[in-house]
């Protein structure tokens, strides 16, 4: 697949030659290129998906028409088989509005929201299910059952996000994390972070992805923690406690997404200019990075939290049907990968 462009705009045409500044005052030093329709990649992965068998997915509450159409569409796709966990009457009161039939989808009656985010995780512990989605219900009610000490879905893993990025201007689908669930991380819950996002990766079919660990600097700088943090992580690749990825760090963005950013500061780097995976230093940086390629930069997300027994699809309320089937596709990939140590 071919690399992103970034073409040089032309100054303005004048009378004599302009100054360096003078240029940078008319117009931006550098203009982004659209290398492919918006969404092209993650309906490339839909379609890929769509060729192994659906996974049984449990829908969490879904009571209003958003997270109950996009469950069923992600059905009509032939990516999961949904079980609908909620009040029943609130569920069918949402596909009146939504025009559509709950006939021959499998429901399991629970009063309210908290009892369906249990219900979900206790169908999950018995293997009748093998991923969920968040429907109508706030994060924290369903990750709470999720997490609970002798209940939960809890593994020897820390759960973190990962954000699937298609940013047009970008060659490849780029992967954002953590931006949803860990707020800031110690090096521990990193290395798991990186090892969940590597796991996608494999999954997906990119058996060596490359992994940048971004910081505000590309040197190490002990005032900055997550410049040593990443220093940390990417020496603990080098000693097999992180397989199956190349990783490099400390990254400012710059210097990890354009490797002519990169030789521009003489920084040696298989990562710099072509990676997989963007490790965001916390919560906050990852988030606004993610939202930033949605609102600036014309990307489409899927996203899907790792680290549990099963993936779970968590859903926001602005997100599309589209949005809502491609997250059920990676769940749905990662249900199938062939399991391998990272």
């Amino acid at each position: 697949m071919r690399r992103a462009v970034f073409l040089k705009n032309p100054a303005k045409p004048t009378r004599r030659k302009m100054s360096e500044t003078e240029i940078a005052k008319v117009s931006p030093p550098w203009t982004a290129v659209y290398l492919r329709p918006r969404g092209a990649l993650l309906q490339e992965l839909v379609t890929r998906a769509q060729s192994l068998p659906p996974v049984r997915m449990g829908v969490v509450h879904p009571c209003d028409r958003p997270s109950l159409e996009g469950a069923l569409a992600a059905r009509d796709k032939g990516l999961i088989v949904p079980t609908l966990i909620g009040p029943c009457k609130k569920m069918e009161a949402a596909a009146r509005e939504a025009g559509v039939s709950l006939e021959d989808v499998d429901i399991v009656e629970a009063p309210h929201s908290h009892a369906a985010a249990d219900q979900a995780v206790e169908l999950a512990r018995r293997g009748k299910i093998h991923a969920i989605m968040k429907g109508a219900l706030h994060t924290d009610e369903l990750m709470g059952a999720v997490v609970r000490d002798g209940t939960g879905l809890r593994t020897d893993r820390r759960i973190s996000h990962v954000f699937v990025i298609d940013a047009p201007t970008y060659h490849k689908l780029l992967f954002v994390t953590d931006a949803a669930i860990n707020i800031a991380p110690t090096l521990d819950i990193k290395r798991d972070i990186v090892r969940n996002a590597v796991d996608l990766a494999h999954a997906m079919g990119v058996m060596r992805p490359k992994v940048a660990i971004l910081s505000a600097v590309e040197t190490v700088e002990p005032k900055i923690p997550s410049t040593v943090e990443a220093a940390a992580l990417c020496k603990m690749a080098d000693r097999g406690q992180i397989a199956g990825a190349i990783l490099d760090g400390p990254l400012a963005f710059d210097n990890a997404i354009s490797r002519e950013a990169a030789d521009a500061k003489h920084i040696g780097s298989e990562v710099a200019g072509d990676p997989d995976i963007l490790v965001a230093p916390d919560l906050e940086a990852g988030n606004i990075l993610a939202k930033q390629l949605v609102f600036l930069a014309g990307a489409d997300t899927a996203g899907v939290v790792l680290g549990a027994r099963v993936p779970i699809v968590l859903t926001s309320r602005a997100d599309d049907v589209k949005s809502r089937v491609a997250s059920s596709a990676l769940a749905q990939l990662f249900a199938h990968r062939p399991r391998t140590a990272s």
